[in-house]
Formats: C-alpha cells, sequence, structure tokens
C-alpha cells in the first residue's frame, strides 16, 4: 500500500531575480503522460541554482522557479503511459537531472548528444525542481539510483559527478597523463575523485588552502594556490605542462590561466559558467596547437556511467546536509566560497 499523497507541498521558490528564495506551499503536481511524481528525500545544491536565482545567464529561467536538479526519492506515483517507455514503478529510487528531457529526434538526439538538443528541458530552470517535498520527472530521463547508495551522498552525482565525469572524457586524457582540476569547490572535489578512478594523474589549483587539502585527500599529486603563486609557472614545472585541463572554478581568471598550465597539443575544458568573457591569447593557442571545448553535463549515459563510478566505491562527495529552510543561507554561503564539497537538502 502507498502513502496518502498530500494536496499541498513545501518548496524553496524563486519569484523575482536577485531576491530572496520563499518558502512558499505549493499544490502537488499530477504527472503527465510518461512522468512520474517524486517524494524527495535529498537535493544536491548546485551554483547552477544560484546562478538561476539571480537571473546570470542571458537565457532566463521561468519565473516563479523551484530551482534543483540533484533531487534524490521515491515513485509515489505514474502518468499515463509508464510502462510503456520504461520500467520505473512505485517505491522505485530515482532523481532528477539538469537535462530534465530532449525532444529524442533531431540530429543532436540521434547522434548521442541529447544535452545539445535545441528543445531539451533543464530541471529546476525551465521546469520546476527539487527545491521541495515533491517533485516530477519525465521517466525516459529520470537518473536510477543504484541499490545500497546513500540518498545524499549520491545526489551530487546527478550533476556535479555526470558533469565533471563528462568532462574528463571530453579532456582526452588518457591514463598517466596529467590533467588540472582548476576550482576545487562542489564540482572539483568529485572530479579529482573521478579523474583518480579514471587512471589519471591529478594536480589541483584553487585560491584556497583548504580546498586543495580536499583534493589531496581524495589523491592529487600536485596543488597549486593560485593565489600565492602563479598557477601556470607551478604547473609547468611540476608536470611538463597538463595534457588536458578542466576548468570547474566560476572566476573568469582560471580560465585564461588554463592556457598557460596546458602543453602543446592539450585539451582544455570548460565547465564553469561564470558571467561575462575570458582572455584568449590567440597567439599561444594556435602556436601551441591547442583545443578548447565547452562541455555541460552528460547524455543519460554519461549519467549510468557516473552513477556505476559511485555504485563501486570509487566516488564519494563530501557533503553536509542542511534544512530547505536555510536555502538562502546557503546561497550566501556559495557566494563567498565558504562551502566545502556540496551542501545536500535534507527533507
Amino acid at each position: 500500500m502507498t502513502a496518502a499523497i498530500p494536496e499541498t507541498f513545501r518548496a524553496a521558490v524563486v519569484h523575482d531575480f536577485g531576491t530572496q528564495l520563499t518558502i512558499d506551499d505549493l499544490q502537488v503536481p499530477a504527472p503527465g503522460p510518461g512522468q512520474a511524481l517524486v517524494k524527495l528525500i535529498s537535493s544536491g545544491v548546485c551554483h547552477t541554482d544560484l546562478h538561476a536565482a539571480q537571473g546570470d545567464w542571458p537565457v532566463k529561467p521561468k519565473l516563479p522557479l523551484v530551482p534543483g536538479h540533484e533531487g534524490v526519492g521515491t515513485v509515489v506515483a505514474l502518468g499515463e503511459g509508464v510502462s510503456d517507455i520504461t520500467d520505473i514503478g512505485i517505491g522505485d529510487l530515482i532523481g532528477n537531472a539538469w537535462l530534465w528531457s530532449a525532444c529524442g529526434t533531431c540530429q543532436y538526439c540521434r547522434t548521442g548528444w541529447e544535452t545539445l538538443c535545441e528543445a531539451q528541458q533543464n530541471g529546476g530552470y525551465g521546469v520546476d525542481g527539487s527545491f521541495g517535498q515533491y517533485m516530477l520527472v519525465d521517466t525516459k530521463f529520470a537518473a536510477r539510483i543504484p541499490e545500497g547508495s546513500d540518498p545524499y551522498e549520491v545526489a551530487p552525482v546527478l550533476c556535479a559527478g555526470v558533469t565533471v565525469y563528462k568532462g574528463l572524457k571530453q579532456t582526452e586524457v588518457r591514463p598517466g597523463e596529467w590533467v588540472v582540476i582548476s576550482g576545487i569547490g562542489g564540482l572539483g572535489h568529485i572530479a579529482v575523485q573521478y579523474a583518480v578512478a579514471m587512471g589519471m594523474r591529478v594536480a589541483a589549483v584553487d585560491v584556497a588552502d583548504e580546498k586543495l587539502a580536499l583534493a589531496r585527500k581524495h589523491g592529487a599529486e600536485v596543488t597549486v594556490n593560485a593565489f600565492a603563486e602563479d598557477p601556470a609557472s607551478a604547473i609547468q614545472e611540476a608536470t611538463g605542462g597538463a595534457h588536458g585541463v578542466l576548468v570547474t572554478a566560476v572566476h573568469p581568471a582560471a580560465f585564461g590561466q588554463a592556457i598557460g598550465m596546458t602543453r602543446r597539443g592539450g585539451t582544455i575544458v570548460f565547465n564553469g559558467l561564470p558571467p561575462g568573457d575570458f582572455p584568449a591569447p590567440i597567439f599561444d593557442i594556435v602556436l601551441k596547437g591547442l583545443t578548447i571545448r565547452g562541455s555541460i553535463v552528460g547524455t543519460r549515459q554519461d549519467l549510468e556511467e557516473a552513477l556505476d563510478f559511485y555504485a563501486r566505491g570509487l566516488i564519494h562527495p563530501t557533503f553536509h546536509t542542511r534544512d530547505l529552510e536555510e536555502i538562502n543561507q546557503v546561497f550566501d554561503e556559495m557566494h563567498h566560497a565558504k562551502i566545502d564539497g556540496r551542501v545536500v537538502i535534507k527533507y
């Protein structure tokens, strides 16, 4: 017997960009065709959620908005036709993701690049997400949470994990080669773990000694404080130049620094999304034969692979649980770079 579903639920809502979120009572939505209603257990808090609440990016999210795209919970209701397209059932542990849905028929979807689909919907941005006690998911795109997972520890894998995992694949760094993780925050500390698990040698760059200590804890061989020394010189001296650089930082300076840290023929991948532009010395890029790529989250297959690393005990996000009512304080701490690892809301 399933538990009764209430008429309303508590959620953190963005009503206007740049203002504090309010905790509101919302109507519990009924799942539409192919959808599931999920009762939340946890939700990671991503820097993208802060950007959404501030309206930082050129493409604005919907308003009002319930942010969140690292939610984990149990299925309590199913919409029409779910059994025809997936085996998700009542009581299953599933999650939402940034890639809430895609069209499935465009060139990008047909060729394994569904994250580039121009008709995609994004969790906690274009559709309401996981900063509430209930959420809707498209069952074709919902994350299957591995059996035995800690619902709080696994939540950050749904965005931070899959984002850096895909980004590392995009660097094309091979086992035994050097990769720099620039920015050891919610994404970066997990990136260090994935890189180590993938056989890469890891150097970490940040401006906070405590975050560099976290990187060393997770297996980084070289750490550089970019406030204390020039990161390009330090990385070149320690590694001979990185084969790849993954930039998860949200300060524009980190993007320009990546060029100096890379050896000839290397690849730089951008995950972080700070407002504005970055300096790109064309002469250095051409002379060194560098590749610069953007990488946004991952496909359903990338997410399945990223979760498998977690299920095998190779990835352990550093996290701290907080209550939903603390979300504005969490955002303030995030804005001032006072969070180690990831904050996870506990319902």
